[in-house]
């Protein structure tokens, strides 16, 4: 299942309010624990990480001061 981040907006929405039931749009999943729910957040997490890709960082020194 392809995950966005509004899954992870209601997954992490039901564990604020201690609820084990997540709507989706036309869904409703309903966890059996909260370790459960935590463990889906996790997996969602993970899975919009990897589909993000690798990321750049850019790094960029100045010296706003006067030479040495």
């Amino acid at each position: 299942m392809s995950f966005t981040q509004k899954h992870l907006e209601a997954i992490e929405r039901a564990i604020a309010r201690g609820e084990k039931t997540v709507r989706y749009s036309d869904r409703t999943v309903e966890y059996r624990t909260v370790d459960e729910l935590l463990r889906a957040r996790e997996e969602i997490r993970s899975s919009l990480i990897s589909a993000a890709g690798p990321r750049s960082r850019v790094v960029r020194l100045s010296h706003g001061g006067k030479g040495i």
